[in-house]
């Protein structure tokens, strides 16, 4: 049987062939046009009894091949960057080249037989495309913030005794109100000001509309579980959704776990028996699951017991936060499956 790596990037895709022992049969180097890829899918084809695809960045440059190779019946998984740059490290080939590194994928597939595979509904990313989105108009918002701030603290020295933090209508009417009355002094910086207010409404105004979007399209995928679930709303529920796409890809909790980042790594040696913050991982999930740590650290009685459990056994207080981010990551996959399952049951739900 033959394994196939690819390693995609935006002009060009290079695919690699081992058999099961690891060892290197061809390689291939193609653009990233239509035609191109209809070549490597003709070529994988050609290869005979392919066991494996394994593509890194599935989901993004290396998109439009995966949903070809899905088509075409091929079993495909998405390999991480970071297990690509391990295997390179760990090669005895020196120096990075195209081809090398699909041969690399092709191996990290070979022995890592946990890897999710991937489905067409995977690719389905029109939560994900809302809330990310959503995101970037948040953190327009905040420059163009810090913009009117610093233009405001010339205008209007101690302006925020009056405006707060320009987070709010009311905030930024008295804010266009201090920046017209001095306006005279300093009219280049009032004009920048003006126009910065504005350019906050309208984000305002986008981001909600977006909002109501994303509460609609939570709803319609029957999500009642997940956001029972304390900490979480049809933000933080969009962003997990969309982030998992499909639950069923991940075998058990503690694989989601792993893949959100939340499990800690082993680091022991000798009689030392410890574990370490895992960096890696879908760091969008660990940013939801962080949020919702925190929301039930402040406000759920259970998530600030459980907190409080861990510091007495003597961790420290980020130690203790990532146990219970551990902690929620088991609870949202069950949420996720449960909500799965019904779903499964009612064909009516999600089909908007």
């Amino acid at each position: 049987m033959v394994i196939i790596g690819i390693d995609a990037h935006t002009q060009t895709h290079t695919a690699g062939a081992i058999d099961e022992q690891g060892r290197a049969l061809a390689t291939l180097e193609v653009g990233a046009s239509p035609r191109e890829l209809e070549r490597l899918l003709a070529w994988v084809q050609s290869l005979g009894d392919v066991r494996l695809v394994a593509v890194e960045g599935a989901k993004g440059f290396g998109l439009p091949l995966t949903r070809r190779l899905l088509a075409a019946g091929q079993e495909v998984v998405d390999v991480p960057t970071h297990l690509t740059a391990d295997g390179r490290r760990s090669s005895r080939s020196r120096g990075k080249d195209d081809p090398a590194d699909a041969i690399t994928i092709a191996r990290i597939a070979l022995r890592e037989p946990g890897l999710p595979k991937l489905r067409e509904s995977h690719l389905a990313a029109d939560l994900k495309l809302l809330v990310d989105a959503r995101d970037q108009l948040v953190a327009e918002a905040t420059r163009v913030r810090n913009r009117l701030h610093a233009l405001l603290l010339t205008l209007a020295p101690g302006y925020r005794a009056e405006t707060g933090a320009l987070s709010n209508r009311s905030g930024l009417r008295t804010a266009r109100r201090l920046v017209r009355q001095g306006q005279p002094e300093d009219p280049i910086r009032a004009r920048l000001a003006l126009a910065a207010i504005r350019r906050l409404k309208l984000i305002e105004a986008e981001a909600a509309d977006l909002e109501a979007e994303i509460r609609e399209a939570v709803e319609a995928t029957g999500a009642n579980r997940l956001l029972a679930v304390c900490g979480v709303g049809p933000i933080v529920a969009a962003k997990i959704l969309g982030e998992t796409h499909d639950v069923g890809r991940f075998p058990s909790a503690a694989a989601f776990a792993a893949h959100a980042g939340v499990a800690p790594l082993p680091a022991s040696s000798g009689t030392i028996n410890r574990h370490r913050l895992n960096r890696g991982g879908n760091r969008q999930l660990n940013r939801a699951l962080f949020t919702i740590a925190m929301v039930q650290a402040r406000w759920d009685p259970q998530g600030s017991a459980y907190l409080t459990r861990k510091r007495a056994e003597g961790k420290s207080p980020p130690e203790a936060r990532r146990c219970l981010m551990r902690h929620l990551a088991a609870v949202v996959f069950r949420s996720m499956v449960a909500d799965a399952a019904k779903a499964r049951r009612d064909p009516q739900i999600g089909a908007a």
